[in-house]
This record gives structure tokens, C-alpha cells and sequence, in this order.
């Protein structure tokens, strides 16, 4: 065992979002192309007489520090696994915007997974590892392997895909999203209409294969973008701003309010990036590049 373990763990955008009706069980089944970006949160596990979570950065104010945090119901789903006792302290370094359609939550859950593995010296197989995310939530298995993937089901059956580097903005706005309103809101949207079965898009893909931004721009999708943008109308100002400042493509990242910008280049990215800071229509931004390693031990 060791005496504290920190897991680097990155943020997601979803270049194609392909929503079907609901399920009986309440889920969408997907086709979700998952990027992994470079913004990361941190979890750090330490050894503690009970399970607890503290956690500091942006919005740290807005992240549930009981047993709904993914965080704590990793240690918890690893230690009964184990038939150990949660006797960990877990300390989220945020980065990721919180309820902003990056995973952030997701994100925290497979870091900490992963964290208290090592620090329980486990060594649990990578298989059991996926299958416990899977528990956890539909995007926390491709936290934990990130890189690109497809992720069909409701997000959580992987299969790794070919991509190469692509560099975006993210605008993050005031306020979360809840993700089960937005599939709510597309529900309603769609009621009484024909949801095509989802599918992954071939341009899509073949795009993603090649680098070439130009390529990737034309074929970005997210089928819950009009739900988001039904929710929060103001979303529409912010990828006007982005679009207007040169980026290729502006879309909601998932189920939003986070803004994602695909752009050419660096010094693209640094010029969308200033031209949305200056608009008003978002809190922050951040640059990253595409893709990023999943959840790492540091």
C-alpha cells in the first residue's frame, strides 16, 4: 500500500452525439464519439478512518462532497469489491468546469477508481476496471481510457478509434446544465416524431482519422444541442461569438452549457479565445489539444 496517489484525469468533448429514444429503462442508447481534451482535474487519495471528500479550484464551491460525488461512490463499489472498508480521504483538484457537459463528475469517479486501486494495492484487472465505471455512469469508462472512442449503449461499450491532433476553445458559461434535463428537454422535443437509431457517422470517423480540422468541422454533431440551446437560448450568442472569430465549427459540448470550439491552430485558438473572453457571453475559456491520455497515475 501507499501513502497517498494522485490520478491525472482528462476532460471530454463529444465531436458526434447520436441520441435514439428513450429506452424502457429510461437511457438513450448513443453513438458518441468521445475526444478526450487536455483539461484535467486531479484526485489525490490518502488513507483516513472513514470515506471523505474535500476539493478546491473553480467552482469547488458546486461540487457535492458526500456519497453522490462519483468520487466517493468509486472508493465505496471498490471496496466492497475488495471487501476492504472506504477508508480513504479523496482531495479533487477541479480544472474541469463543473455540470458543463465535460465529464467532470465522470471524470472524478474514474480518477478516483483508479487512485484507490493503487492505493489498496488491488491491481484489479483493466476489464473489472471498465465494468466498475460502467456502473458508475455512462461516460466514466471512457474517463478512464480516453484517448478517441466510440461509445455505443448509453455511452458506456467502447471501441477505441483512430484520431489525430485537433486543437479546440471551451467557453464555459454561468450555471450548470443537469444532463438528465437536457434528455428530458430532447424527449419533448421529439415527442410524436421518428428518433432515427443511432450511428456512428463514417465521414465522421474517417475525418477524425485524417487530423484535418476542415474535415472534422463539416461533420461535428450533437442531437442534444437544440435541447441545450431550448434550455439556455443565450447559448446561441456564445458559438455566434466563436464562429464570427474564426473557429471552423461551434457546437454544445454533450449536454452543455460548456461551449466547444474546434479551431485551425494555436495562435486560432489564443484569437477565438480573446474574442469570446471580450463578447461577455461566457465566464471563462480554456484552450486544449485532442487526444489526451485517460486517467494516469502520477
Amino acid at each position: 500500500m501507499s501513502d497517498t496517489v494522485t490520478v491525472r484525469v482528462p476532460a471530454k468533448v463529444n465531436v458526434q452525439l447520436a441520441v435514439g429514444a428513450a429506452r424502457p429503462d429510461g437511457f438513450h442508447d448513443l453513438a458518441n464519439v468521445f475526444l478526450a481534451v487536455s483539461l484535467y482535474d486531479e484526485v489525490t487519495a490518502t488513507p483516513a478512518d472513514e470515506l471523505t471528500v474535500t476539493c478546491a479550484g473553480p467552482d469547488a464551491d458546486k461540487v457535492p462532497l458526500d456519497r453522490t460525488n462519483l468520487a466517493a461512490r468509486a472508493a465505496e463499489i471498490l471496496a466492497e469489491r475488495a471487501g476492504l472498508a472506504p477508508a480513504v480521504h479523496l482531495h479533487i483538484e477541479k480544472r474541469i468546469p463543473v455540470a458543463g457537459g465535460m465529464a467532470g463528475g465522470s471524470a472524478d469517479g474514474a480518477a478516483a477508481l483508479l487512485a484507490c486501486d493503487a492505493l489498496w494495492g488491488l491491481k484489479t484487472p483493466a476489464e473489472e476496471l471498465l465494468a466498475l465505471c460502467a456502473e458508475l455512469g455512462s461516460d466514466v469508462p471512457f474517463s478512464l481510457v480516453g484517448g478517441a472512442a466510440l461509445g455505443t449503449g448509453r455511452g458506456e461499450i467502447l471501441t477505441p478509434v483512430a484520431a489525430g491532433t485537433f486543437h479546440w476553445v471551451f467557453a464555459v458559461a454561468d450555471g450548470g446544465l443537469s444532463t438528465p434535463a437536457v434528455f428530458r428537454e430532447f424527449d419533448r422535443l421529439t415527442a410524436g416524431t421518428e428518433v432515427p437509431v443511432p450511428q456512428a457517422s463514417p465521414a465522421l470517423l474517417a475525418a477524425l482519422a485524417s487530423g484535418d480540422p476542415d474535415a472534422l468541422a463539416a461533420t461535428l454533431a450533437n442531437g442534444l444541442q437544440p435541447a441545450a440551446l431550448s434550455l439556455r437560448p443565450s447559448l446561441a450568442d456564445t458559438l455566434a461569438v466563436g464562429t464570427e472569430a474564426g473557429a471552423l465549427a461551434a457546437l454544445v459540448s454533450g449536454s452543455g452549457p460548456t461551449t466547444a470550439f474546434l479551431v485551425r491552430d494555436a495562435s486560432s485558438a489564443t484569437k477565438v479565445a480573446a474574442a469570446l473572453a471580450a463578447s461577455g457571453t461566457c465566464r471563462s475559456t480554456h484552450l486544449a489539444t485532442a487526444p489526451s491520455p485517460g486517467a494516469t497515475l502520477l
